[in-house]
């Protein structure tokens, strides 16, 4: 059950030390890149990257970083630019509570404000993966991986 008081938060020099912080479960670990790894990521393509603390009033339960504008593979000309959920991390004691879809619908709605027509995710296979979360809020893979992840957008059908 999500709170009225969640809300997503810029990264500063105030909360930085905590997002990095921030650990999934143990067998979550291999799934998901850690906090400060995204936020590395984030300031070396700051034109793509959209980081941002997910807040339960004053307590920090999650990170989630969005991409804008990117190219899966930027040699083929034909492929099509997507945004999408680049990263989520839910604090391990934190999960089960609505946090996770809290965000993707904040990143959905982001997407919306920058006119972006889809959402694209992409999951690591696997047993503590993401997969289920993701089939459970309208992602449906596409026959597509990037890299070894399979790559997820919403169902157009109905």
């Amino acid at each position: 059950m999500t709170s009225p008081s969640l809300r997503l938060e810029k990264v500063t020099p105030d909360n930085v030390e905590a997002a990095c912080q921030l650990q999934v479960r143990p067998d979550q670990e291999g799934l998901v890149a850690p906090v400060a790894r995204s936020l590395a990521e984030a300031y070396a393509q700051p034109e793509t990257a959209w980081p941002r603390l997910i807040f339960d009033g004053e307590q920090l339960v999650g990170f989630v970083m969005a991409f804008f504008l990117v190219r899966f593979n930027p040699d083929d000309s034909e492929d099509r630019l997507r945004s999408g959920i680049w990263r989520l991390n839910i604090a391990a004691d934190q999960q089960g509570r609505g946090y996770g879809r809290f965000a993707v619908r904040s990143v959905c709605a982001e997407l919306r404000r920058r006119k972006q027509p889809r959402a694209t995710v992409s999951w690591v296979p696997g047993a503590h993966g993401p997969e289920r979360f993701s089939l459970r809020l309208g992602f449906v893979p596409t026959g597509e991986l990037s890299g070894d992840q399979v790559v997820g957008e919403p169902s157009l059908a109905g």
